[in-house]
């Protein structure tokens, strides 16, 4: 932005639901010369299955818009908000926004 002033600035006091995740694992192009940031902007790419640290969860499938939107990554949070949202907040910025309860 080029507004000459400081934007007001906020302090996070949401209580929320995460899961650190381990690995993403994308449904693959059958054509293994596609990438996955590729094969994800078509109408074929399903999707990915989220796998976290804390294996008790299991891994949770996700949708190909959900992937688009979000783009997780490994290392980085699976979010669950109180109202039902669910999104991905990288590592440093969750960990620095939150302290487990």
């Amino acid at each position: 932005m080029s507004v000459g002033i400081q934007m007001p600035q906020y302090r996070c006091h949401k209580t929320v639901s995460a899961l650190k995740i381990r690995e993403v694992v994308c449904h693959a192009h059958p054509d293994p010369a596609v990438s996955i940031e590729e094969f994800a902007k078509t109408e074929e790419f399903s999707g990915c299955n989220l796998f976290f640290e804390d294996e008790r969860y299991g891994f949770r499938p996700i949708g190909a818009d959900w992937f688009r939107k979000h783009q997780p990554t490994k290392g980085g949070y699976f979010v669950v908000y109180e109202d039902g949202y669910e999104s991905f907040s990288p590592a440093k910025a969750f960990e620095d926004g939150y302290t487990k309860i």
